[in-house]
């Protein structure tokens, strides 16, 4: 038979899985002999038997609760709805992950109109039974009936005003008997007529249902997402025995911190509230006093809290995040886990617990949630600041970071205003960005896109600039023409200020103050100590000298991509790029491409003299030509008058490129087939730049060409003829001998089917998992956030594949394409340049799987290197 059901003394902290976080801890606690009201666990499996049951708890689970609740009434000495001294518990959720406020707690349950009465007289203090009681039913009512909580808080105002008083610590016994009764009409009205629930097992039960259901509610389901916890893990739910902070001035309720959370700095940080009960501390109606102060109040209870939380730490070996109780002076500790902590707090705590004996460096490498380390590289909010802050709208977060700033419109508007041009704060909002915003975006503080996923334009453009920005908020009605849009009932026109947070995807109206990020020392020596551990290599994907300095200040090796198109977007460059794409002869698009030769050169060159030697992956002309073409009246006239043709011509030709889905369309290799001269201009540029700054600096440069979109080996072998032809050329008339190798992208599944005859040809593979991702799924990248939301409230798919690889269907192909690209040359180099080469559950992937390397944006190499040495520790 199955348990379902265990007592804290039959846990310990290794059952987390079972028991959830929470009820591991209690258990463990119950073990080191800490004073902890007594109760039971329902175990994770019982969250998922419910959902399997139709949302239904078994008569077995049922049972094996109410004998444990048999075995809490022998402990305490007090029967589970016995109307003279009732035994209450409090019920709160415990997933194996910390999931902080995600989860709903109901206290004081066990009470009703006759209970209260006999808990008055037991207690001696009436004003504590009905405190305890209206507590109870407004809790129940929010948590497991949905009645919001405002309604409740309305009558406790109202009742406050009339008494002319500010605390509900004010109020008498007769104003609390008033709010139970004024609460249960509340509920009586919100649930058409039904009475509030009297039988305590029936308010038990229903208390345990709502934690199950609170698993699935949307603010746990996005949580989840965010931090990659599984749907199918489930919630424990603990059932405890109440203590209570409300019984006068020698009874509080606290929250405190073994370590600042905030800095890391060593002490104990906390907050309490004397005549409390727990909700009470955080909800901010009555100011807390700092822990210090629990010393004058109560100093035999602070003393024990001090030598106690310094045991708890020194046992977790870890920061711990304790809540507290305090019963008419005896101190009792409700939970411990470890504690919430900024990136800078992190990275304090670990090197400290290192240096104090208390942790190995492997250890504290795996301490540091990779994620968090955004926080250190770009600007956040002022905390301050941010509490008036006013959320008008929520997007996908495809970028980290804070902005605030003016809204403009165009990038030649961000361009004149922002940075590098008059130097204001800029929020750039596009319906959605081109790859001809660029500049306009490099000079924005923030970007804000109706359209796009997390890999769309916009997200990947401003993931490698490091600039903050929030994509695909669909609630917005733009009116581009008059240069405003609507958003939240607000109307925002152009020189208005909004402000981005792009870690969480919300927007604000008007300008948030925000803070420059810090690095501290502690940073570069967790860095030092994963670099020791990690088996991948990590590289970047850079576009640009100033992107590929920036990467190796924060650790790259290399880069595994460089796109080339947007090189050709600079102004004195689109129009010969344009010129050449309206030839019609052959000859004349060698002419144009010739003029291109040494721009694309010296783009190279200021690449290779950043990256100092280490490789360079560069990725040859991969979009659709329609994207260089003019689209403004004045840009197709000048292009008519250059080419010597009409405006018409100019149109018609330009109208002939559209097609009616580019991503599948004429692109990637396709366009080196139709037009093989584009390849060989850029063999030409890649070879003579290597040669040139290989005299010029002494470095040793091996140029890996990767041609895109190849799906099958005659594909790629005639566009590499091409790619040797010129380069074998090059090192002959310049008399210098370059080792350089040729490789594709695998970006369409057809390749990672036939990766095995493509290793004929390529000498490495670099998946290119945005379009493996798209091409997979069938879902085009840009239009996925669309749907997305439905899919995950069905419980389709947990996370967006195109921000977590998708182990299952995508990673098979990686997986794949590896295993067979091995089988025919032993040595082929393989990597990752998507953009899940910087999420640490997809770079935990590519280490399994046995990749070289991942390449990613600038700002996530930290990240990607801190993934990796995990993924290797955790593999031993």
């Amino acid at each position: 038979m199955s348990k379902w059901v265990y007592l804290f003394k039959e846990g310990n902290a290794d059952m987390r899985n079972l028991l959830g976080g929470k009820g591991a801890n209690l258990a463990e606690m119950t073990n080191l002999g800490m004073p902890i009201p007594q109760g039971f666990t329902v175990t994770t499996e019982a969250c998922t038997a419910y959902y399997e049951d139709g949302k239904v708890i078994s008569e077995e689970i049922q049972r094996q609760m109410f004998e444990a609740l048999a075995e809490i009434e022998e402990i305490q000495g007090k029967k589970f709805g016995d109307n003279e001294d009732p035994l209450l518990v409090s019920v709160r959720s415990g997933a194996r992950a910390s999931m902080p406020g995600m989860m709903d707690t109901i206290l004081n349950l066990g009470l009703n109109d006759e209970a209260v009465e006999g808990f008055a007289r037991k207690t001696g203090n009436p004003r504590f039974a009905y405190d305890s009681y209206r507590r109870f039913i407004q809790m129940f009512s929010d948590v497991v009936m949905e009645v919001p909580k405002s309604f409740f808080e309305k009558i406790i105002e109202e009742v406050k005003n009339k008494k002319g008083v500010q605390f509900d610590t004010e109020l008498t016994v007769e104003d609390l008997k008033e709010l139970t009764v004024r609460f249960k009409a509340i509920y009586q009205e919100a649930m058409n007529g039904e009475h509030f629930p009297q039988e305590p097992k029936v308010q038990l039960l229903e208390a345990v249902k709502a934690v199950f259901r609170s698993w699935d509610n949307p603010r746990a389901i996005v949580y989840r997402r965010m931090n990659d916890i599984p749907g199918d893990w489930g919630t424990a739910v603990n059932v405890q025995s109440m203590v209570f902070g409300n019984m006068g001035d020698t009874s509080g309720t606290g929250v405190a911190f073994t370590r600042n959370p905030s800095t890391g700095e060593k002490g104990i940080y906390g907050e309490y509230l004397i005549n409390a009960q727990g909700e009470d501390v955080v909800a901010g109606v009555r100011t807390p006093h700092p822990i210090a102060r629990l010393q004058e109040d109560l100093p035999e209870c602070y003393e024990e809290f001090m030598n106690l939380a310094m045991k708890l730490e020194a046992h977790y070996r870890d920061m711990q995040d304790m809540e507290f109780t305090i019963q008419e002076g005896k101190l009792y500790f409700l939970q411990t886990r470890s504690g919430k902590r900024t990136a800078p707090a992190a990275l304090q705590i670990a090197c400290d617990l290192v240096d104090e004996g208390m942790i190995t460096p492997e250890e504290a490498v795996l301490r540091i949630d990779a994620k968090s380390l955004d926080q250190l590289l770009h600007p956040t909010f002022d905390a301050q600041a941010l509490k008036d802050g006013k959320v008008i709208g929520t997007a996908l977060p495809a970028s980290p970071g804070a902005a605030a700033g003016k809204v403009v419109f165009t990038a030649e508007e961000a361009k004149e205003l922002g940075i590098g041009g008059d130097g204001e704060k800029v929020i750039l909002v596009r319906l959605e960005t081109s790859p001809e915003d660029i500049e306009g975006m490099h000079a924005s503080q923030g970007i804000l896109t109706v359209r796009g996923g997390m890999t769309s334009h916009a997200a990947v453009v401003a993931r490698g600039m490091g600039v903050c920005c929030v994509s695909g908020c669909g609630d917005i009605k733009i009116d581009e023409g008059k240069e405003e849009f609507e958003l939240g009932g607000e109307v925002f026109r152009k020189g208005d200020a909004i402000s981005l947070d792009g870690s969480t995807g919300k927007i604000y109206k008007g300008e948030i103050h925000t803070v420059e990020a810090t690095v501290s020392g502690n940073f570069g020596r967790i860095m030092a100590w994963a670099d020791q551990f990690r088996k991948l290599k990590v590289r970047t994907n850079a576009d640009t000298p100033g992107d590929a300095a920036n990467a190796v200040k924060l650790g790259a090796e290399g880069i595994g991509l460089c796109r080339t198109e947007h090189m050709f977007f600079e102004p004195d460059r689109i129009p010969k790029i344009r010129q050449m794409i309206l030839s019609v002869t052959e000859e004349e698009r060698i002419q144009a491409l010739q003029e291109l030769i040494p721009f694309q050169k010296e783009d190279f060159k200021g690449i290779y003299k950043a990256m100092e030697g280490r490789p360079v992956t560069i990725r040859f002309l991969d979009p659709p030509l329609h994207e260089f073409v003019p689209t403004s009246a004045e840009d197709i006239e000048e292009l008519a008058r250059m080419m010597h043709l009409t405006v018409e011509e100019v149109k018609i030709t330009c109208d002939n490129l559209h097609e009616f889905n580019p991503m599948m369309g004429h692109r990637g290799c396709r366009l080196a087939v139709t037009f093989p001269e584009i390849a060989k201009m850029q063999t030409r540029a890649v070879m003579e730049a290597a040669i040139e700054v290989m005299e010029e600096e002494g470095y040793e440069i091996q140029p890996e060409i990767m041609i895109p979109l190849v799906g099958d080996k005659k594909e790629l072998k005639f566009v590499k003829d091409a790619v040797v032809e010129v380069a074998e050329q090059v090192m002959e008339e310049k008399k210098k001998k370059v080792t350089y190798h040729v490789g594709t992208m695998i970006e369409i599944p057809r390749a990672a089917l036939l990766a095995n005859e493509i290793a004929e040809e390529a000498e490495f593979f670099s998946f290119g998992t945005n379009d493996l991702t798209q091409m997979t799924f069938g879902f085009s990248r840009d239009d996925a956030g669309k749907f997305l939301d439905a899919y995950y409230k069905s419980k389709i798919y947990e996370s967006d594949p195109f921000a977590r690889l998708d182990q299952n269907g995508v990673g098979q192909l990686v997986e794949m394409a590896a295993q067979k690209g091995r089988s025919v040359r032993p040595d082929i180099k393989l990597g990752i340049c998507g953009e899940h080469g910087g999420d640490p559950s997809s770079i935990e992937f590519c280490h399994k799987v046995g990749l070289n390397y991942v390449s990613c944006s600038p700002f996530r190499v930290p990240i990607a290197r801190l993934a990796a040495a995990q993924a290797a520790i955790n593999s031993r």
